[in-house]
C-alpha cells in the first residue's frame, strides 16, 4: 500500500482539489509545480498563498505536507506558439483544438516529476487531467495518461502509479469534492487564494474566484460554481 505522494500543483482550482485528496490518502506528501513563462504566471503566486493557507487552517494536513517544488520549464514556452505563451487572443484551430493547447505540456510535467519523484522515493503521482470537463487536450486523455505511467515505470524501472481524481468527473463534482475533503474552509480557500484565469486577472472578484470571466478557464469554473451552489441548495431542500 503506497503511503506517499508527489502531487502536480499550479496552484488552480483542480490541483489543489487534488492536494486536498493526497493529503487525506496519504501520509506523506509533496508538490510540484513548474514556470514555463505562462501568461498566467501570478498562479505561480498563488500556488505559494494556496500551500501556506493548508498549512495554517487544516493542521492535521500540515504535518503530512512535505517539500515544494518549483521547476523552470522556460524551454517549453520558448517552443510553443499558443494563447498561454504568448499574448494571442484565444481561438479554435483548424486542427480541432483551442489555441489553448501546450503541445507537450503534461508530457513533459510528468517525466520531470517522476524524475523528481525517483529522487524522492514518491511512487504515486497525483495530476488533475480531466476527460469530462475539458477543451478536448489529447494529453488530458485517460489514455494518455495510462501511457505515461507504462513509459516512465519501465524507462527509470521504477513502478510508477499515475493518480487521476478528476479524470471522469465534471466541474461541479470537482467543487462538490473540495467540500467533501475539507469542507466550507477549504471550498472558501479554493475560491478566495486559487488562481485558474488564463489571463492572470486577480482584480475582478466573484463569487466562484478571480478571474477575466471570459476565458475558457473561468467559463469552466463558473459554470461547474454555479452548478455546485445549485446543487447544494437543492439537497438542502430535499430535492
Amino acid at each position: 500500500m503506497h503511503t506517499s505522494a508527489l502531487v502536480l500543483f499550479s496552484g488552480g482550482q483542480d490541483s489543489a482539489t487534488c492536494l486536498a485528496h493526497a493529503l487525506r490518502q496519504y501520509q506523506r506528501v509533496e508538490t510540484i509545480g513548474f514556470d514555463y513563462r505562462q501568461r498566467h504566471r501570478v498562479e505561480l503566486d498563488a500556488r505559494v498563498v494556496v500551500l501556506q493557507k493548508i498549512r495554517e487552517q487544516f493542521p492535521a494536513w500540515s504535518v503530512k505536507l512535505g517539500q515544494d517544488h518549483l521547476l523552470d520549464l522556460a524551454v517549453l514556452g520558448s517552443v510553443s506558439e499558443t494563447s498561454l505563451t504568448r499574448e494571442t487572443a484565444f481561438k479554435m484551430e483548424s486542427s480541432g483544438l483551442p489555441n489553448t493547447f501546450v503541445p507537450g505540456r503534461n508530457l513533459l510535467f510528468l517525466t520531470l516529476a517522476a524524475a523528481v519523484a525517483y529522487r524522492r522515493d514518491l511512487p504515486v503521482i497525483v495530476t488533475g487531467v480531466c476527460e469530462t470537463d475539458f477543451s478536448g487536450y489529447p494529453d488530458c486523455r485517460d489514455d494518455t495518461m495510462k501511457a505515461m505511467q507504462l513509459a516512465l515505470s519501465l524507462g527509470m524501472d521504477k513502478r510508477y502509479l499515475i493518480e487521476t481524481p478528476l479524470m471522469w468527473i465534471d466541474k461541479a463534482a470537482t467543487w462538490h469534492m473540495a467540500h467533501a475533503l475539507g469542507g466550507q474552509p477549504l471550498v472558501d480557500l479554493i475560491v478566495e487564494h486559487t488562481h485558474t484565469c488564463y489571463l492572470g486577472d486577480r482584480v475582478h472578484r466573484h463569487v466562484w474566484g478571480y478571474g477575466c470571466a471570459e476565458c475558457p478557464a473561468c467559463v469552466l469554473r463558473a459554470n461547474g460554481h454555479t452548478r455546485y451552489v445549485a446543487e447544494l441548495a437543492g439537497t438542502a431542500l430535499g430535492h
